[in-house]
């Protein structure tokens, strides 16, 4: 099958090829519960995670400077108050991207080529990639629309984590860096173009440097055998019986311990 942007989310794309969004969905990050049954519902369009005020501001600032905001307006009216004027979030979306483009060093990491879609093979799977920012020979740039750049998340036995590795960009830059070195023959830096939703947004290029992505990579690795099983129907999926999904298709056939409330504590 070949991409396009057409075709890219459609459900042939993402039954013949992995993605890291859905590598993400079945062994999770830090900070995203992995739930094995909601990944395969969300495979066969059975189940569709609620779009969050926070993915929409990210979307709005990524079709901006993908040239289609035109477009994602028409096909998003809920932006929109009764009287015609965008809703607050999305003001400040337009203030996020003025911000960003002051920046002559924020913007020429921007400068790349827009939405370049790759593929190839990794770990016995085909790989399907989309690049916001790719300046060829010099950088893969993802750029990101977040709360706040600087916040530390908590994470059991662990401790503090920085939001790259907390919600799995690292992953993401060690897929992207090796399907375009597949791709080109040449191993290129990644980099978060990051912008927050503060009253005065901030903005940083960040360099998730080759040891974080050489761990992430590896964790890829030793995942990827139980997620192939899983999505071609030779494991069945676990439940993570805490999110939504599971919740909409729980079917009770006995009692639960008390202490099936603190398992996980």
């Amino acid at each position: 099958m070949v991409l396009t942007a057409e075709n890219y989310y459609s459900r042939e794309a993402n039954e013949e090829y992995m993605s890291v969004s859905q590598f993400k969905d079945f062994s999770g990050t830090y900070g995203k519960m992995a739930c094995e049954f909601t990944a395969m519902e969300k495979l066969k369009e059975r189940w569709e995670e609620p779009k969050s005020k926070a993915l929409m501001v990210g979307s709005y600032v990524d079709s901006y400077f993908e040239g289609t905001l035109d477009s994602f307006k028409a096909n998003n009216p809920d932006l929109f108050k009764r009287d015609g004027g965008l809703k607050a979030e999305y003001v400040k979306a337009d203030e996020i991207i003025e911000r960003i483009e002051r920046d002559a060093y924020f913007m020429k990491y921007m400068s790349g080529e827009k939405q370049v879609i790759m593929t190839g093979e990794l770990f016995g799977a085909k790989w399907k990639i989309k690049i916001d920012s790719y300046i060829p020979d010099v950088a893969i740039v993802d750029l990101k629309v977040m709360a706040s750049i600087t916040r530390l998340e908590w994470v059991r036995d662990i401790g503090y984590l920085d939001f790259v590795r907390y919600w799995g960009y690292d992953i993401q830059g060690a897929i992207y860096q090796e399907i375009v070195r597949q791709n080109t023959g040449k191993k290129l830096p990644f980099f978060i173009a990051a912008a927050t939703k503060e009253t005065e947004p901030d903005i940083r290029i960040i360099h998730v440097t080759d040891n974080y992505l050489a761990e992430a990579l590896n964790m890829v690795q030793m995942n990827m055998s139980r997620v192939l099983k899983v999505k071609s129907g030779e494991a069945e999926p676990d439940r993570c019986e805490l999110c939504d999904c599971c919740r909409k298709n729980r079917v009770l056939t006995r009692p639960i311990s008390i202490t099936d409330l603190t398992a996980d504590i």
